[in-house]
């Protein structure tokens, strides 16, 4: 594809960027949902009574293309969208710019050097897990979650492509409150009870799943 032969930085690059924000996307931004499974209508009507708030999106991939918060960011809020393909960051920065756009690996531990694969730089399958896809292989520094979130947030949404319970295992519930949480579950992760057995851990419910994603919420002490 002609997308995948453009160099970041470059003017023809800069001009795809605004293309498929301001152009191509143009007509789909009033959109009733842009997730892949409406995922973000119920997100929205679970927050239907909350007109302002703040997300944290891991492996948020694109501002509005399977999106599960594009819908919270229109209605007003703002937040952290982390994604470790900087060409999904360059998408944010130039949809979403109420939002803090980091690019990072992140991961269990950090300061630790290792490898990002990608499927190609567009794609949203990238992942710090291989792949039997993957064609691009790029070292990266990684970032825990504590080092790139400072602030609390309502809803916290998670698809970072089997890497979800090493980084929900490291988030401090203590510290942050999310009264809602998105987390992928695909039907192969073995991670699946360790999910579950940790959000009872720390008082969260199962609310439903759409697809893939799996929704919990703050159970009552």
């Amino acid at each position: 594809m002609i997308k995948e032969k453009l160099r970041r930085g470059t003017i023809l690059y800069k001009i795809y960027l605004y293309y498929n924000i301001f152009i191509r996307y143009r007509f789909l931004r009033n959109k009733k949902s842009f997730s892949q499974f409406g995922e973000d209508l119920f997100i929205e009507e679970f927050f239907a009574n909350q007109k302002e708030g703040k997300y944290v999106d891991l492996g948020a991939f694109h501002p509005m293309r399977m999106s599960n918060t594009f819908l919270l960011y229109k209605k007003g809020w703002s937040g952290t969208n982390v994604d470790l393909n900087p060409i999904s960051i360059d998408f944010f920065n130039l949809a979403r710019k109420n939002d803090n756009n980091i690019c990072a690996l992140i991961s269990d531990q950090g300061n630790q050097l290792k490898n990002a694969y990608f499927v190609n730089p567009w794609s949203s399958a990238n992942s710090i897990n291989i792949s039997e896809n993957t064609k691009i292989k790029k070292e990266m520094i990684t970032e825990t979650f504590s080092n790139i979130v400072n602030h609390d947030f309502d809803f916290l949404n998670i698809d970072l492509e089997g890497h979800d319970y090493n980084v929900l295992k490291t988030i401090n519930f203590n510290k942050f409150h999310p009264k809602l949480i998105c987390i992928e579950i695909l039907s192969d992760d073995q991670n699946k009870k360790s999910i579950f057995d940790h959000m009872t851990q720390n008082n969260f419910v199962f609310l439903k799943n759409l697809g893939p994603s799996f929704f919990f919420t703050r159970g009552i002490k």
